[in-house]
């Protein structure tokens, strides 16, 4: 099934962690406080686990998801994930990650500054729209009547390939969003930012039990994003 690394292993990370295991999938965990920090959660998972440093993670994965602060996006090692696939799960919150001024006026997009400081690499944006208990929960195998869909960007199109393959291996259909330049469509304050996969839209996401979000639902609310004037 290959091998999944991981740089940063918070809520998201160890989720797709989690579901990555569940599927028969090695992952090679990492984070910003070192190896032993991850102890527990190496065992908590079992013997397809294992923790390492970021630069380690990203030379051992096959898919290398990265799960970092936006702010941090400058630390991700360069080097050993050239020619790799590249899923980036981030968000632009300004309050946690300070302004980026190209953000704020829609010049550019989450992904694409990744993909500029990994400019070696094929980053799809992905797993950055749905609240991490509801990635947990809604897994489904394929073929389920209710399985979810989650959406994906990127400008190459074998690594969107390798993390679609990816996905229904982790329990979910994919919905193609286009370019990496698209990936505004699913980012906070756009309607497939979590709402597809909540039950009732009116509570917060921490509150809501989620429900399957389909891949028309998905791209449904991916057509109805606008992009605020910056």
């Amino acid at each position: 099934m290959g091998r999944l690394g991981l740089i940063g292993s918070g809520n998201i990370g160890s989720t797709v962690a989690r579901l990555a295991v569940a599927a028969g999938i090695d992952v090679v965990l990492s984070n910003s406080r070192g190896p032993e920090t991850l102890a527990g959660l190496v065992a908590e998972l079992g013997p397809r686990a294992s923790a390492a440093t970021a630069a380690e993670a990203a030379a051992a994965g096959d898919w290398v998801l990265v799960s970092v602060p936006l702010k941090n996006y400058r630390q991700i090692p360069v080097a050993p994930l050239a020619g790799k696939t590249v899923l980036d799960t981030n968000n632009y919150y300004p309050g946690r990650d300070g302004a980026f001024p190209e953000l704020d006026s829609g010049a550019t997009t989450s992904g694409e500054l990744l993909q500029a400081h990994l400019a070696g690499a094929h980053v799809v944006k992905v797993f950055n729209n749905i609240f991490f208990k509801h990635l947990l929960g809604l897994a489904r195998p394929s073929g389920a009547p209710d399985r979810s869909a989650l959406p994906i960007a990127g400008d190459d199109a074998a690594a969107k390939r390798q993390a679609t393959e990816l996905l229904d291996a982790l329990g979910y259909d994919t919905v193609d969003a286009g370019p990496l330049a698209e990936g505004w469509r699913f980012q906070p304050d756009t309607p497939a930012y979590g709402v597809p996969y909540l039950k009732d839209p009116s509570q917060p996401f921490p509150e809501d039990p989620g429900q399957p979000g389909a891949a028309q639902v998905v791209r449904d609310a991916l057509a109805a994003a606008e992009r605020a004037k910056g």
